[in-house]
């Protein structure tokens, strides 16, 4: 079974790129790249008659970036309405388990269970900029990136990852952004009229990725460039949920119920007064001026109502938004650190402490869009490819980024409930796990598990498989899998050679 050809037509089922031998040639370069995913053009695909055929490809006009995202996010979408089905068949089979007599008097529809009560998908979105500076020729086409001197495009990518695990469901929007310069003193008319400013992308990449299938929650996530009151006002009245970091210190046209925040006016001044509500861990990630580090912090919340902005920057309807707001911070530090706050806008219901924490472990998972970006580049070299013409760079970028979603996978499968339990060959290609059994000296058993099998790819890129150590990110299990292709190479070479032998004998 050829896991990988599998999820290529799977992932291009039903795309007409005008003859059906383009269509099985698309599937054959994706599979290529998911093998051999780092590196440059010609190390992914190291036969130079595939290299051809892949140029050949990006180049006709039928392959373009729409048309293969939009292929690959019909079948995110696939995958997140398979959540609700799967969640609905589990409940169905629990009302069977407690007798026919209550099965048949309770007759529930699981699309019109309580909101609360769904499976719940996140759709994570954030933006990463793609440099393609020394692509000399596409200058004029390209947009400004860095502090204006780069040329590229700001990707705003839109992930499904399920809420309670953190899989990876695949892209359901991705857009290629060409920023553009600003008149130095535009107006807010000027600026709520202008169609290529950034602010907008958030919204777009919302509408792009589609409603909720029925008996799915899916939740918006963003970070602090997403705190916009039109972002929000969209999200309310198209009745989308959302979970975003706030940075302004909004007018409130309410004050807030609870008596320690009384007679603030704004927003985060009256979030920083109320007690803690509870504590909870986090894991603190290294970024920049800051050391990864696990926590404890303080969680507070209430219901807030925000004024629509003196001043009309966007397009929504000047009324006050219901919202809740929950605080998290650090109430002590490690010196020499930056204090860590976190205050997060929803408007899904926030009225218990465990409410509170459901909404922080959904922002904790926007982390997960960040490893992607860092697949998009660092896995998968996105930014090195040489092309000359947009029309073939655009569907290429497309191409590998929907083969970086993959390593994301890695990860989900060593993480997988049944992981200790799922034979590896029902996930991997058989001569993967066959390659890694005979070169682990005896240290795998014969037919290993999922879990078994990734834990022993992550020990080749560097995993120590201590129980301090917790589980391999991706970034482990793709240096262990860079090194497992050479290997499955060799012994392919070899079989290969000696069929050879044997033939001529």
């Amino acid at each position: 079974m050829d896991v990988k050809r599998a999820l290529g037509e799977r992932t291009f089922d039903g795309l007409d790129l005008g003859d059906v031998r383009r269509t099985r040639r698309l599937v054959d370069v994706f599979t290529a790249m998911c093998r051999h995913p780092g590196g440059t053009l010609p190390a992914k695909m190291n036969k130079p008659k595939r290299l051809r055929a892949f140029y050949r490809l990006m180049n006709r006009d039928e392959v373009t970036h729409e048309a293969l995202m939009a292929s690959h996010a019909k079948e995110a979408r696939r995958r997140i309405a398979a959540v609700g089905v799967a969640a609905a068949g589990a409940a169905v089979g629990e009302l069977k388990a407690s007798g026919p007599a209550a099965f048949e008097s309770t007759r529930i529809e699981i699309a019109n269970v309580a909101a609360g009560e769904l499976p719940t998908v996140l759709i994570l979105h954030d933006g990463t900029e793609l440099d393609y500076s020394t692509l000399k020729a596409l200058r004029s086409r390209l947009g400004q990136i860095g502090q204006g001197t780069g040329h590229g495009y700001i990707c705003h990518n839109s992930l499904a990852v399920r809420a309670q695990t953190g899989e990876s469901l695949g892209l359901t929007s991705q857009i290629l952004h060409h920023r553009v310069k600003v008149a130095k003193k535009e107006t807010a008319k000027q600026s709520r009229e202008r169609t290529s400013r950034e602010s907008l992308l958030w919204l777009q990449g919302a509408e792009a990725s589609g409603p909720a299938p029925a008996g799915v929650r899916c939740v918006d996530v963003c970070d602090s460039l997403a705190d916009t009151f039109e972002f929000m006002a969209y999200e309310v009245t198209h009745n989308r949920h959302f979970v975003i970091r706030a940075k302004e210190n909004r007018k409130l046209a309410e004050p807030l119920a609870d008596k320690a925040a009384a007679g603030e006016e704004y927003l985060l001044d009256a979030l920083r007064k109320l007690p803690s509500a509870g504590t909870r861990s986090i894991k603190v990630l290294t970024s920049s001026g800051r050391k990864g580090r696990d926590t404890t912090v303080c969680v507070s919340f209430s219901k807030v109502r925000i004024a629509p902005p003196h001043e009309k920057w966007g397009n929504y309807a000047d009324e006050p938004l219901d919202l809740w707001a929950v605080r998290v911070w650090e109430p002590n530090t490690p010196a020499g650190e930056e204090p860590l706050e976190w205050i997060l806008l929803t408007n899904c219901p926030v009225t218990t402490l465990d409410d509170a924490q459901e909404r922080v472990d959904w922002y904790e998972k926007r982390w997960i869009i960040e490893e992607y970006h860092k697949g998009m580049k660092t896995g998968c070299g996105i930014e090195t490819m040489q092309f000359d013409t947009i029309e073939a760079l655009e569907p290429a970028i497309a191409l590998i980024s929907i083969v970086a979603t993959t390593l994301l996978s890695l990860r989900d499968a060593a993480r997988a409930a049944d992981a200790a339990t799922r034979p590896a060959t029902e996930v991997v290609d058989p001569i993967y796990v066959a390659v890694l059994v005979a070169c682990s000296e005896g240290k795998m058993s014969p037919t290993p598990s999922v879990k078994e099998f990734y834990m022993h790819v992550a020990r080749l890129g560097g995993h120590q498989n201590r129980k301090c150590d917790g589980l391999p990110g991706w970034i482990t299990l793709w240096r262990g899998w860079m090194l497992l292709l050479p290997m499955v190479d060799g012994f392919q070479a070899a079989r290969l050679g000696h069929t050879t032998r044997c033939g001529k004998n």
